[in-house]
């Protein structure tokens, strides 16, 4: 039943991979729970949609996006399944996701930056190469799937910008400062020409066998130099994006040239960083100024 329509969305909806990979996490979990539960997935019912996306938003793990990610993936799956004659109703009706506290996303300082860059130790391949992938993570804020699918001839040094596409495969440019270009011409010229054993490669980052560098194994590669630095628990890749979105806008950066560096279609999504940024000056101002906590207000 999965594997049918996961068949139906490669093939005749034509979905993005990233977007097939999405459904079947999403469809797998939710799987494992009506599994635990003892309840069949076309037995499903409204109530048992409501109680599952209740247990996850109760976690206080899951953000509200996801949530509602994880709701649209059942209710494709229902939806097709009605379609396909297999249930009589959706048990995804007018089910609504559960509402979330928004969190503020997690930031780095400028010195955790440097402390995590710093933990790259050594001129090998390996290390060329992930030096290069962290500077220019924090450099430019690239999403994920963006700097996996990064090519060679994407990197232009003279102009310092490399060109990317993003959602919707809408193609942006955004500015790179020198640290991460410099990182970036260093394992060009050495690191990845002996991943690569000089074979045709047109993507930028490879991994050990030359092969293109997947974003799990991205994932993997941040992750170990996070733990090396102690900040295992704070971070993931994206932190290095809510990171150069933040030190932008608190050194003086506007609103709308983050948006377009970021790829956001909505500048409300990147009024978040304006709150993590004002969070900012809020604890730096109490921490610095003599007279800020000198008694309670009466």
């Amino acid at each position: 039943m999965l594997l049918d329509f996961l068949s139906y969305l490669e093939f005749e909806a034509r979905c993005a991979e990233n977007t097939l990979i999405a459904y079947r996490t999403d469809l797998m979990q939710f799987g494992a729970w009506i599994g635990t539960h003892d309840i069949d997935a076309l037995s499903v019912t409204r109530a048992d949609v409501i109680a599952y996306l209740e247990e996850l938003a109760a976690t206080g793990e899951i953000a509200g996006t996801t949530l509602h990610r994880k709701l649209s993936s059942l209710r494709s799956f229902y939806v097709h399944q009605r379609r396909e004659g297999a249930i009589e109703h959706d048990p995804t009706a007018d089910v609504k996701a559960p509402a979330q506290t928004k969190k503020l996303p997690s930031v780095l300082s400028r010195a955790e930056v440097s402390h995590l860059i710093n933990q790259i130790q050594g001129q090998d391949a390996i290390a060329l190469r992930d030096r290069a992938l962290l500077e220019l993570m924090y450099a430019s804020g690239l999403r994920v799937s963006e700097v996996a699918g990064l090519e060679v001839s994407d990197v232009d040094f003279d102009e310092a910008i490399v060109r990317t596409r993003g959602k919707g495969s809408k193609e942006r440019i955004v500015p790179v400062g020198r640290a991460a270009l410099l990182a970036i011409r260093i394992y060009l010229r050495a690191g990845r020409r002996q991943l690569t054993k000089d074979r045709p490669q047109r993507f930028l980052f490879v991994n050990f066998r030359g092969g293109q560098l997947t974003r799990q194994g991205l994932y993997k590669i941040v992750r170990k130099y996070a733990e090396r630095a102690g900040l295992g628990d704070q971070m993931s890749p994206h932190t290095l994006r809510h990171t150069f979105a933040t030190h932008l806008l608190s050194g003086g950066c506007d609103l709308r040239s983050v948006q377009e560096m970021l790829g956001h279609a909505d500048v409300a999504t990147t009024q978040t960083y304006t709150h993590l940024t004002t969070e900012r000056l809020k604890d730096v101002y109490f921490t610095a100024h003599p007279r800020a906590v000198l008694h309670e207000l009466r």
